[in-house]
């Protein structure tokens, strides 16, 4: 509790600061641009726009082997057919071994600050789903938030309209999408579940893989830019899970979902801070896990705090920050039916280390991560971490 008070002490004192005069570990969180915006923004004439992003990690859970791994490696490209439409794609390799489309969209920009889209693309929602090339976030492993509650990396097929307020400081996202897969068939007459417990709705993920879509859900994002280093974040996602054709008249075979996050960013000098909260609420989950025998909670809750500060000198290109970052999330924050709350889904993390800044576009972590869960006496491994990303 108490590191938990300190932490929050100084992001509250963070936000009560002066102006920033120097771009956080995230650039400037107010101008900061994500692998497919700065393709978009930095074309400057030509047509074709190459890039790419990945991270090597080790991992080392107290007591047990360490893991070494190239996590991911994304390749970028953006085509710009004239001064109105272009087109960005990025092509994953996970773990060297499997390969993904993580977007594949049209943007086509009608005024100054309104743009069409229209393809696959990321879920507006908090902060990491949309900034999560390893050079823009502290720590080797991105926030387990963004993991068993925003299901990190979202993607799915849709279309929506992009743009900015600028009287306001207000940027804004408005798309409608299909929805996680939530059921189907086993083959052997029964019905399959997706969605559990312990990762939420991470598993309904449909990654545009011959996606099942029913009814279309409805994501918005919210940006205010108006107060100096400052960059607030409002997200929602609404609508119900789809099930293939046979499966979804079958009572409990859809579940609804109402997600709404909250998140913010600061930089000060050599100080940067950041927070989120995320709650989601479920409905329907008492039908689908009697149909399905999964234990899914019907409320989802996680919050992180995060402070850091860079040891290097101003001037220096070179930057070394030493942060700190504490997150609770629970995926059993409430539970329906004769479904007695698992306290295993209800966990903590608190993770410190360092990120230091080679060069713009490269980065060398290391942590360690203090974790734990509500169980009484419950024995959760405490992580030891060292990566290298790199983004272009």
């Amino acid at each position: 509790m108490k590191k938990l008070t300190l932490l929050f002490s100084i992001f509250l004192a963070s936000i009560a600061s002066a102006q920033t005069i120097q771009d956080s570990i995230t650039f400037d969180p107010q101008k900061q641009l994500n692998a497919a915006q700065r393709i978009l923004s930095g074309n400057y004439g030509k047509s074709v726009t190459v890039g790419a992003y990945g991270e090597l990690t080790y991992n080392q859970p107290e007591a047990q082997n360490g893991e070494l791994d190239v996590q991911r490696l994304v390749l970028l490209f953006g085509y710009k057919f004239n001064e109105k439409t272009q087109f960005v794609t990025e092509v994953e390799f996970e773990h060297v071994e499997e390969v993904f489309i993580e977007q594949a969209f049209v943007n086509y920009n009608v005024g100054g600050n309104v743009s069409l889209r229209g393809g696959l693309m990321l879920v507006p929602f908090g902060i990491i789903n949309e900034f999560h090339e390893p050079t823009t976030f502290n720590g080797v492993e991105r926030p387990a938030i963004d993991n068993v509650i925003i299901p990190t990396t979202w993607r799915e097929i849709g279309f929506g309209v992009t743009g900015r307020f600028n009287n306001l400081s207000l940027g804004y996202q408005a798309y409608v999408f299909n929805g996680f897969k939530s059921t189907s068939f086993d083959g052997e007459g029964g019905v399959n579940g997706v969605l559990g417990g312990s990762s939420g709705l991470r598993g309904g993920r449909q990654k545009a893989i011959q996606s099942t879509v029913d009814s279309p859900t409805l994501s918005l994002k919210f940006d205010y830019y108006g107060i100096p280093g400052l960059r607030l974040g409002l997200s929602g996602y609404f609508g119900d899970t789809q099930a293939e054709d046979d499966v979804e008249d079958i009572a409990g075979a859809n579940i609804g979902i109402t997600m709404l996050g909250l998140d913010a960013r600061y930089a000060f000098q050599r100080f940067t801070a950041r927070g989120q909260f995320v709650h989601g609420s479920l409905s329907g989950t008492e039908a689908y896990n009697n149909l399905t025998g999964r234990d899914l909670g019907s409320q989802l809750q996680g919050w992180y705090l995060e402070a850091a500060y860079n040891l290097l000198p101003q001037e220096k290109e070179q930057r070394l920050f030493a942060f700190a970052r504490y997150e609770q999330y629970d995926t059993h924050a409430k539970t329906e039916g004769g479904l007695t709350r698992n306290d295993a889904y209800n966990r903590n993390d608190l993770t410190t280390g360092l990120s230091y800044h080679i060069a713009p576009g490269v980065v060398l972590k290391g942590d360690y991560q203090f974790r734990d869960n509500a169980v009484s006496g419950g024995d959760v491994a405490d992580r030891l971490n060292f990566g290298i990303g790199v983004w272009f």
